[in-house]
């Protein structure tokens, strides 16, 4: 397996680490398919996109035709043979402004692999990455119910099919996980090894490893930002304060709620 490069601060790129496991997984999902549309599930900045990214090289390496959406890096690849709705598509993407406007493509998406299949494609894999957060929850159970519905009752023969989506959104996962329309798997930080892999491979000079586990708990994205301080907690955590609103929402409670 290649491993990918990805960037994890300006300047500087890492190779794909640890999840030993759920790579072994998504060998699996490629030799025999995906029954339901697998949903990933777990903490904001555990690395899902970073895995989902990984995946999708497998899955090229193992002949599959790849369908990548993420709303959130405004990232959508496809096929370059499949040129009327992938061209519809792109050329929504440049008019789009809010999130939550780009999110809702995602059903021009499915249409998209609904044309795929058509084409003859035998081996198609759908990448959705970071969708939901921007969809209402019955939405977005109704974009996974729409790609189980091609998953069992495509209009053209394939050989396998592989779905795999991904959310760190609460309610969208209680929806899809009530109707049993997708494989809801989680996924948390990164194991202690695999973490300290990551660590080994950023320069110094920087804390050392106990303090910065103690820190991240193996959150990637928690690492990075981190970095990003200079390996000032306390900034992080101002950062957090205002990115959250937190001061607005604490300002909002009642003296008893704010005990």
């Amino acid at each position: 397996m290649r491993r990918i490069k990805l960037s994890f601060v300006p300047g500087l790129e890492v190779e794909f680490t640890d999840r030993d496991r759920a790579i072994r997984q998504v060998y699996e999902f490629a030799e025999k398919g995906t029954r339901f549309p697998i949903v990933i599930y777990g903490p904001e900045g555990c690395g899902k996109t970073s895995l989902l990214l990984q995946a999708i090289e497998i899955l090229k390496e193992m002949g599959y035709s790849i369908i990548y959406f993420n709303p959130l890096r405004r990232r959508f690849e496809a096929e370059a043979d499949i040129k009327s709705i992938r061209q519809m598509i792109l050329d929504r993407l440049k008019q789009v402004s809010a999130e939550y406007e780009f999110a809702r493509l995602i059903w021009s998406v499915v249409d998209l692999v609904i044309e795929v299949l058509r084409l003859g494609k035998k081996r198609l894999a759908i990448v959705v990455d970071d969708a939901f957060q921007y969809l209402d929850p019955r939405e977005a159970a109704a974009v996974v119910k729409s790609l189980l519905e091609i998953i069992e009752h495509p209009e053209e023969n394939y050989e396998r099919i592989v779905v795999i989506v991904a959310t760190s959104e609460g309610l969208s996962r209680f929806e899809i996980g009530r109707h049993r329309w997708g494989e809801l798997i989680p996924m948390w930080n990164m194991s202690r090894k695999g973490f300290e892999e990551l660590y080994e491979k950023i320069p110094d000079p920087k804390p050392g490893f106990d303090e910065v586990w103690k820190l991240t708990g193996g959150n990637p994205d928690m690492f990075r930002r981190l970095y990003l301080s200079k390996w000032s907690a306390d900034d992080v955590i101002m950062s957090l304060i205002e990115s959250k609103g937190l001061r607005d929402f604490v300002s909002s409670l009642s003296s008893d709620e704010k005990k």
